[in-house]
């Protein structure tokens, strides 16, 4: 036998199999352990950035200034920073594409998982969340240059630059997260709960909105939280359509300035390093991270506790 043969018999019989699937395996799994440690090393560097920054812009502004006043003025002569108002108009935006994501996203949904066949669903899936990848900027320009002029032919008192126009547009963007996610979780519906549905006289749209829906609102809720994380974080659609007008106002119709929207806008250059309008940045970047890091753990807690209130149900 020649020696080709027995090393192919050897490797057949395992001989040579089990040293090195361990030796493999002892690799991947040091891999994975460097891979989590470098995440979490990296969110830790972020955290003590944002955190000696801030503590040095809380040196010079008191907490009751940051969060008793309304007006954000802090490149100005008269200096006010008051952080509700770059709160108001970023979570008035958000709620606009949450508005305008939700209900399209969910029937999308729906729709995929429920009433398409297997052809038109693997052919509109990837169409739909090819949104998710057009760049920001152009949906940016899109909503000032298309968007804004059209809304203005019926809506009075629309400024060239507001809240309503980038929010719509940023709901369009973010639709993909909810009708992807949503889909997924109501096609992992058990089949049973369908048919146990159907043989107890429901129709098919009771079944999918009595039994189905509910059964998956972990994951739809799940869904929604992500999309609302990401258009709170959204920084170009709102730096280009919305102003750079910080205002304390659930004014759809007004120019605003979101948090992302100011730490981009301060971060061109043109304040100079370790002074207390640079600092701005980070205790700005700071309230963003505790808002969507606390938006975060939420939808986590209220998504476990439904998965578990159904599965006691069950």
């Amino acid at each position: 036998m020649s020696a080709g043969a027995k090393k192919r018999l050897r490797v057949a019989s395992g001989a040579d199999g089990p040293a090195a699937t361990s030796l493999g395996e002892r690799l991947i799994e040091r891999s994975l352990v460097v891979c989590g440690l470098l995440s979490i090393a990296v969110t830790v560097g972020i955290i003590l950035v944002l955190a000696g920054q801030t503590a040095s812009f809380f040196r010079e502004v008191s907490l009751a200034e940051f969060f008793g006043d309304t007006q954000w003025t802090p490149l100005f002569a008269d200096k006010h920073f008051g952080i509700w108002a770059l709160v108001s108009g970023t979570f008035l935006t958000a709620a606009i594409a949450i508005a305008v994501a939700l209900p399209f996203g969910l029937l999308a949904a729906i729709y995929l998982s429920q009433f398409a066949r297997d052809r038109t669903r693997r052919v509109l899936k990837p169409l739909l969340e090819l949104l998710a990848g057009i760049p920001t900027i152009v949906y940016g320009y899109f909503a000032l240059v298309v968007v804004t002029p059209f809304l203005q032919t019926f809506v009075p008192g629309l400024s060239g630059f507001n809240a309503l126009s980038p929010g719509i547009v940023m709901g369009i963007m973010i639709i993909p997260l909810v009708s992807s996610l949503s889909e997924d979780a109501l096609y992992s519906v058990p089949a049973s709960l369908r048919e146990g549905s159907y043989a107890l006289g429901a129709t098919r749209m009771q079944t999918i909105f009595r039994v189905i829906v509910p059964a998956a609102t972990s994951g739809i809720v799940a869904s929604v939280m992500l999309a609302i994380s990401r258009a709170i974080g959204e920084t170009m659609i709102v730096a280009v359509a919305a102003g750079q007008r910080p205002q304390f106002t659930l004014d759809p119709r007004v120019p605003i300035e979101t948090m992302s929207a100011y730490i981009v806008a301060v971060s061109k250059g043109d304040t100079p390093t370790g002074t207390l309008e640079y600092q701005t940045i980070f205790a700005v970047g700071s309230s963003l991270f505790v808002l969507t890091f606390a938006m975060n753990i939420l939808s986590y807690r209220f998504a476990q506790r439904l998965r578990k209130r159904t599965g006691s149900a069950s």
